[in-house]
């Protein structure tokens, strides 16, 4: 029967924003890592997903429930376990050697053993020969296993990886990814459990026994799916196209809404727009409409066509969706009959019908038009919206939601902004 490495029970963590308002990061997550499986964290950017990996680590203290490592509640960092960073982390003026030692170093461990379990480690992830580089010397990839070695170096039996492939390329990312894999199954290292926090899907689905889907604001774990397929895993059989599509799906899951008990006006408050440009919802719109796509598409084929990243698209999908011109079922994505209208009109009426979409849609944007049509000016300063939106969001975060209503509202000419003096005003021709 396997053993619980790592147990979360009812986590939260908040954060003090620069103007001393509190935003709950995480509420309520309940986890458990066992012995001999691969998790990957999936979840928007924004979601807490790194926060929760150095609490998991014992670089940061949960403000609320408790933390185990193998039944032992934790405080502060354990010996059983290492993290691996998507910065590389690693220390310019030191050699490859020196800086897969640091560990040790701390640890008090005698410069001869330490010098052994380095070279030994190093060799292991495929570095032997570079142990005298400086970081500057070595790519990218080389970094990352620089850092993995580290890491493995502490013999951890949990290894936490936060986007470790994700500032590489794709066929570096893909190698490394495989190498970890072989070097897991292959049981070289005392490793008995990896959690790994990914934005990439298709990453996660062919190195995952279990996915967890997390929520955002707060971050939770809304979503679990159990991978039961052997590995090796090709990407192209029906299975892992599947699961692919399954995750697609609960990834592009619509907000859950604010129930009847909570405020009036919860849900445009307390909602974060998706940072999507309107040039970008444009293009992707545009591409969906033409072959060899022709209304409809797989979500990780329309990615690969398109050239961006699930974390660069998310947005996307989700301001379409939300203006209406887009449904996402089944890891695919189509058109809407307001969609296929908007791709086949000039760009007058496309301003018309994305106002309009504007405001039956995104409460905010609604509140900033109505409350200028109430004003006998037509005029109003943006600090009474933002103040609002300070109500449940940080400072920055409110600035940012209110930038991109601005952005979307001028574009649907449902009403203008002057950046000079921070004034919305009802457009002329109304």
């Amino acid at each position: 029967m396997s053993q619980i490495l790592i147990n979360l029970s009812g986590v939260g963590k908040n954060f003090s924003s620069a103007d001393g308002s509190e935003r709950i990061v995480l509420e309520g997550v309940d986890f458990t890592l066992q012995e001999g499986e691969i998790v990957a964290l999936l979840g928007k950017s924004g979601s807490g997903k790194s926060t929760l990996l150095r609490i998991m680590a014992g670089l940061l203290p949960a403000d609320k429930g408790q933390v185990t490592y193998r039944g032992q509640q934790l405080f502060g960092p354990a010996r059983g376990i290492a993290m691996v960073f998507q910065s590389f982390a690693l220390f310019p003026w030191l050699t490859v050697q020196q800086n897969v030692e640091l560990g040790l170093e701390a640890q008090g461990i005698a410069k001869e053993v330490r010098s052994e379990q380095a070279e030994a480690a190093i060799e292991m992830i495929g570095l032997a020969g570079f142990e005298g580089a400086l970081p500057r010397e070595l790519s990218g990839g080389m970094k990352q296993r620089v850092g993995i070695a580290r890491a493995l170096v502490m013999n951890p039996d949990v290894l936490l990886m936060d986007e470790a492939f994700s500032a590489l390329d794709v066929l570096t990312g893909e190698t490394l990814r495989n190498d970890m894999l072989e070097l897991w199954e292959s049981k070289k290292t005392p490793m008995k459990g990896i959690l790994i926090v990914s934005h990439n899907i298709e990453e996660a689905v062919m190195m995952a026994d279990r996915i967890l889907i997390f929520s955002s604001d707060p971050g939770r774990v809304r979503a679990e799916i159990k991978v039961s397929l052997p590995r090796e895993r090709s990407e192209d059989s029906p299975e892992v196209r599947a699961l692919i599509d399954e995750v697609y799906t609960l990834m592009t899951a619509r907000p859950v809404e604010s129930d009847a008990n909570g405020k009036a006006e919860a849900q445009y408050q307390a909602y974060r727009l998706p940072e999507a440009e309107i040039s970008q919802m444009e293009g992707l719109l545009e591409m969906l409409a033409d072959e060899p796509f022709n209304g409809r598409a797989d979500l990780p084929q329309l990615a690969e066509e398109a050239g961006l990243s699930d974390e660069d698209l998310f947005p996307v999908y989700e301001a379409l969706r939300l203006i209406g011109l887009v449904n996402i079922e089944h890891g695919d994505i189509h058109l809407t009959s307001l969609g296929q209208r908007y791709c086949q009109a000039d760009q007058a009426f496309r301003k018309h019908l994305f106002g309009q979409q504007l405001l039956q849609n995104v409460p905010l944007a609604a509140r900033i038009h109505h409350s200028l049509k109430l004003e006998k000016s037509g005029e109003l300063r943006k600090e009474p919206f933002l103040n609002l939106l300070e109500e449940f969001l940080s400072a920055e975060e409110a600035k940012q939601m209110l930038e991109v209503a601005v952005e979307w509202g001028r574009y649907g000419e449902m009403y203008e902004y002057n950046y000079h003096t921070g004034m919305l005003k009802l457009p002329d021709a109304e």
